[in-house]
């Protein structure tokens, strides 16, 4: 075949969708692998901001709802009488639902955690807490509340929880400002890796690239053909490590049920919730590991496209 028909050869080629990168090699495998992690990483990182993103939500719905009274001991005032009237006062105030005062055994069980069990508190001025229940559709006047309260039963104060809400939500906000700058760095990483084997494949393929580019193949159906391969490494990649992802999270939820009886898992379920992935999760994940792989064919477009304009 003379020079003629080789180009006429090679023309007819590119021309068609022919697989100009090797659809398995070790190569294509390790980029998988590293796709795989990083997706796992990202849908890891993703998922708990989401789940501490909803508990927090919980803690600060409950937290809203509820108001505390306090009733210091006074001299020369009996503190029962005190407390059972600021619990009448606090029932007929609009805005409240509900008002329960904490008896004295109560009171002092809740002071076991820091001074132990066993001590004789009726020498101690403890004070007597009455919980209020808040109406979600009739807003309470807290200060009109503080003043009657005040005028009646002196030694009183409310507790709103105020501080407690704020501080929940710079926490919440504090996770996933640290989650999202875990899944920027994986982003990176994942970028560099796949920047990397863009440009191990075209190493291995100069003298086809050459070729096709010196006969007038387009730069898009080279750089397409790229972008088709890596498109499927990291779709199946990413598919991989958000499989792996979600078996992690069930996995997650069944230890955290096992330890839900010990005061561990109960501290654990109040700060991550139950650890089930609700819808949000789940879209969350094939999102990710659907973006990666647009990414991964993206990525190495790009740079086999600049690649290539350097060649004209």
């Amino acid at each position: 075949m003379n020079s003629s028909g080789i180009l006429k050869t090679l023309r007819r080629e590119s021309n068609r969708d022919t697989a100009l990168v090797p659809a398995a090699s070790i190569a294509g495998r390790a980029l998988v692998t590293v796709v795989a992690i990083m997706t796992f990483l990202a849908s890891l990182t993703a998922g708990a901001a989401i789940l501490i993103s909803d508990a927090s939500r919980g803690w600060q719905d409950e937290v809203a709802r509820e108001m505390t009274i306090q009733i210091r001991p006074t001299v020369g005032r009996d503190l029962e009488a005190d407390t059972a009237k600021a619990v009448e006062l606090a029932q007929r105030m609009p805005g409240i639902t509900a008002a329960r005062a904490y008896t004295k055994a109560q009171s002092e069980e809740l002071l076991q955690p820091w001074l132990g069990s066993g001590l004789d508190l009726s020498e101690l001025p403890v004070p007597r807490l009455i919980v209020v229940a808040l109406d979600q559709h009739e807003r309470l006047d807290i200060t009109v509340l503080r003043k009657a309260l005040a005028d009646v039963i002196p030694g009183t104060s409310i507790d709103d929880h105020r501080l407690w809400i704020e501080r929940l939500a710079v926490m919440a906000k504090t996770v996933v400002f640290v989650a999202a700058v875990i899944f920027v760095l994986v982003l990176v990483a994942m970028v560099m890796a796949v920047a990397f084997a863009t440009q191990g494949a075209m190493a291995g393929n100069r003298e086809i690239i050459g070729i096709l580019h010196f006969v007038g193949a387009a730069d898009n159906y080279i750089s397409r053909q790229f972008q088709r391969h890596f498109f499927r490494l990291g779709l199946r990649g990413g598919a991989i490590g958000g499989v792996l992802a979600i078996i992690a999270f069930l996995l997650s939820g069944t230890v955290a049920a096992w330890l839900r009886a010990t005061p561990g898992g109960d501290q654990m379920e109040v700060m991550f919730g139950d650890f089930s992935l609700g819808p949000n999760i789940y879209a969350a994940i094939a999102l990710i590991a659907a973006g990666i792989a647009i990414v991964t064919g993206f990525v190495s477009r790009v740079i086999v496209y600049r690649h290539l304009r350097g060649l004209s």
